[in-house]
């Protein structure tokens, strides 16, 4: 096993909280106020977990500057005051900053019994993929 940190775990506070008032501020509307919360303390409970040289590290490599500007000025444009517009481009800036990880997580949820069978159905299966473990770099 590893060691979990202290600054680790308030890290996964933080981002929890961050994901809980994301939802919160979803639910509700897009209450600008609760996204704009829940945006900061995602990303710096991103900070306390991995550290801010990794994280800033991560976000500024030069090929996922255009994932990273968008992502970022998502949250700008929700902090502005136009939250479903800064979501809706946070929301790209996400999938683009993360889409490497999408053939791990896919392979995984294959593994659970009932989401794995949901996967594997024709329709389905030909949406998300059939991604070779082999091939996957991270």
């Amino acid at each position: 096993m590893f060691e979990i940190t202290d600054y680790q775990k308030i890290g996964v506070g933080l981002s929890g909280f961050g994901v809980f008032f994301l939802f919160l501020g979803i639910l509700f509307f897009f209450d600008k106020g609760l996204l704009a919360i829940g945006n900061i303390l995602f990303l710096s409970g991103l900070g306390f977990i991995i550290g801010l040289e990794r994280t800033f590290r991560f976000f500024f490599q030069k090929h996922k500057l255009k994932g990273s500007s968008f992502f970022f000025g998502g949250i700008l444009i929700v902090l502005i005051g136009w939250p479903l517009v800064g979501m809706i481009i946070e929301l790209y800036g996400f999938f683009l900053l993360f889409r490497g990880f999408f053939p791990v997580v896919v392979n995984f949820l294959r593994r659970i019994p009932v989401i794995g069978l949901l996967l594997n159905l024709p329709g389905i299966s030909q949406l998300v993929g059939n991604y070779d473990e082999s091939r996957i770099q991270v």
